[in-house]
């Protein structure tokens, strides 16, 4: 099957305009530094240059040995390629090299940032927020949760046992009580169990899951909303994941729709520009709705805030040094792909739903696969191997993701229970089965769904050929 072409704004990892885009804008960069007097660089001593391209060289042969994350044949975890425009902003960045903890190392780039969360704040419907970039989700869930147990000190944070496993380990470092609740079929947060724990009456936050890692489930948003009106607490919504798909909120199923609609609801948000947002890893951003939250971050600095009598974003963060080439890099992307609705970025998310729907779609109706019955909710996968038991299902599994791979089809695992698949085989207690997982996250998924399928397949067939 030839391969299919890929479609702008998206292309090839290698012979993008990458170097060329860069030609321009480093020329205009150095102008505005054109009054300082020579100076000696790194790269100007002999024999420096000569030895580093041969380091890079060896760079190059090494980082060979990484899996193909650009290519659309690699479909387990979420991860994704920066948009051209993101690496090459990022780099001219890197020339300066900024620190956007306070606008003394960070003048422009800070004032980027700023803007560029803004739109963020706005795609939530969010007018007025206080928020900011982190180095990563982790970081800006801890953020968060540290504001909630500073509004509530004492009390408990729950989360759904389909959560990020993060929010455990956060509120342990915090010291602040956690509990796991239980999902249902789907994945989602269970209602039933999440208001047992709120009549105990100690409860202070809930974490409501906007697209779980494993599944792509995405937590019941209205109703967690009325529980709220009842017992008094704060919604954290963790965002990391699934937070953009608030631009194609109108493509989605009914229940999932109806939660990305009410996000605007939230207390606070957190979302990774670098899974579905095109930029270099690390890129978090946490937001609250409340921007008086900010007095639990004041603090002075006698040697770092004195330049300007404007927000320093260390003022704001628990994280002081923070690279300013990612809010170059995130604002840069933001102005070629703005986050609108009907916008080119919000359409890469579109085809990526389309393919993940079709997927689900084919291996529900391929007697060699068990196809999770409720999804996917946005772009994950999920899905058994035939088999006459669970150890038969998970050892299929498991040799199904090697064969894949063998033939440049790369894929993930994850362990569920067995209960969440349909019992067509007459199996459904809560045992961990081995499934098969694809993150289908790029735009480009769509046109190469059929070779997916096919290499899927010949994986498939290889296994059952060994059984027969």
């Amino acid at each position: 099957m030839a391969s299919p072409t890929r479609p702008d704004p998206f292309p090839d990892a290698f012979g993008d305009p990458f170097l060329d885009l860069l030609q321009g804008p480093l020329a205009t960069l150095a102008a505005a530094f054109v009054d300082l007097p020579p100076c000696i660089q790194p790269m100007d001593h002999a024999g420096q240059r000569t030895s580093a391209s041969a380091v890079l060289d060896e760079v190059a042969v090494r980082m060979g040995g990484e899996f193909p994350y650009f290519h659309p044949l690699y479909a387990g975890q979420m991860l994704k390629p920066p948009h051209p425009v993101a690496r090459a902003a990022y780099a001219m960045a890197m020339v300066l090299n900024p620190n956007n903890h306070a606008r003394d190392g960070g003048r422009a780039s800070s004032e980027m940032e700023v803007e560029a969360v803004a739109e963020i704040a706005r795609m939530f419907g969010w007018s007025t927020h206080l928020g900011h970039l982190t180095s990563g989700g982790t970081f800006a869930n801890l953020e968060a949760l540290w504001v909630a147990g500073q509004l509530a000190p004492g009390k408990r944070i729950l989360a759904s046992e389909q959560a990020h496993y993060t929010h455990k380990r956060i509120s342990a470092v915090l010291q602040m009580p956690f509990t796991t609740v239980a999902a249902d079929a789907a994945g989602r947060m269970d209602l039933n169990a999440l208001e047992d724990e709120l009549r105990r009456g100690d409860v202070g936050t809930v974490v409501v899951t906007m697209g779980t890692t494993g599944l792509g489930a995405v937590d019941p948003l209205p109703q967690i909303l009325a529980l709220r009106g009842r017992y008094g607490f704060r919604i954290h919504l963790d965002a990391a994941y699934g937070g953009y798909f608030r631009l194609i909120a109108d493509q989605l199923e009914a229940p999932a729709r109806a939660s990305y609609e009410r996000m605007d609801q939230a207390d606070s948000i957190v979302m990774d520009p670098h899974k579905h947002g095109l930029q270099p890893y690390g890129c978090g951003c946490v937001l609250f709705r409340d921007p008086a939250v900010g007095k639990f971050y004041k603090h002075d600095s006698p040697y770092t805030y004195f330049t300007s009598d404007q927000l320093h974003l260390g003022e704001i963060s628990l994280e002081c040094s923070r690279a300013g080439a990612s809010a170059v890099a995130l604002w840069a992307t933001q102005r070629l792909l703005p986050l609108a609705v009907d916008g080119e970025f919000a359409r890469g998310l579109a085809a990526s739903r389309r393919a993940a729907v079709e997927l689900g779609r084919r291996i529900r109706e391929d007697e060699r696969f068990a196809g999770f019955p409720t999804g996917p909710e946005l772009d994950i996968v999920v899905w058994q191997a035939c088999g006459n038991s669970v150890e038969q299902k998970s050892a299929r599994a498991q040799r199904i993701f090697d064969a894949s791979a063998t033939l440049n089809l790369h894929l993930a695992l994850v362990q569920l229970p067995e209960a969440m698949f349909s019992i067509r085989d007459g199996l459904a207690s809560q045992t961990s089965v081995t499934c098969l997982r694809s993150v289908l996250m790029k735009p480009e998924h769509e046109n190469w769904l059929e070779e997916i399928w096919g290499r899927l397949g010949s994986a498939t067939e290889t296994v059952l050929d060994l059984d027969r």
